[in-house]
């Protein structure tokens, strides 16, 4: 998982000079906010390379797990900040959550929200009584959050990764202690999406572009 926007999308979308607001609310993820998702997930990564992280093959055709699916909302109401997590585990019969991919709009991005929502997930994953979590990402930005790579050192993932980014968190002590395997996810199947779904994937997103 990568850190929240990249350094070219915030060049070609600045913000306004007068730009300022109320911070971003965050709440549980709503059906509408689905196609914004995806729009911003494609200007923070770009398409082709989000889908062709390993991460993602732990999160493709998957829900996310219950009530841990976040967005935050601008003052106009548009999505402009999400993390999701997921149901996996940490080998064997050893459940866990795997967090991301965490992105957030470039106007955003130095207004700490990323930190908001992050805390924001991880509070409500230990309230709803998970063990641990893991991600893929800046080992030094993820680390003021409690990750670290040593949770992770008998695990591997499902393709190629970096070892110095694959992290863990351990929101119960011990639910990481000799974990050794493969990554599987475990979340419920996603429903296909239909005809009218698919086309509108692909056509919001440039919409989305062009209005910020």
């Amino acid at each position: 998982m990568e850190r929240a926007v990249t350094d070219l999308a915030a060049a070609l979308i600045p913000a306004p000079a007068d730009f300022a607001g109320p911070a971003p609310a965050i709440s549980l993820e709503r059906a509408a906010d689905v196609v914004q998702r995806e729009a911003l997930l494609d200007l923070a990564f770009g398409r082709a390379a989000r889908f062709s992280k390993t991460s993602e093959r732990l999160r493709e055709g998957r829900m996310p797990a219950e009530g841990l699916a976040f967005a935050a909302h601008g003052a106009d109401g548009r999505v402009v900040g999400t993390l999701r997590l997921w149901h996996v585990t940490a080998g064997p019969g050893r459940p866990a959550l795997l967090l991301g991919p965490l992105a957030v709009h470039p106007w955003f991005r130095d207004r700490g929200l990323g930190k908001a929502m992050m805390v924001t997930a991880i509070n409500e994953a230990t309230r709803l009584g998970h063990g641990a979590i893991l991600l893929v990402g800046d080992a030094p930005y993820y680390a003021r959050f409690g990750f670290e790579r040593s949770l992770t050192d008998g695990l591997w993932l499902p393709g190629a990764f970096e070892r110095a980014r694959f992290l863990g968190l351990e929101l119960r002590a011990g639910a990481l202690k000799g974990a050794r395997g493969l990554v599987s996810p475990t979340g419920d199947f996603l429903a296909a999406p239909s005809l009218s779904e698919l086309i509108a994937r692909e056509s919001v997103p440039a919409v989305l572009k062009r209005s910020a």
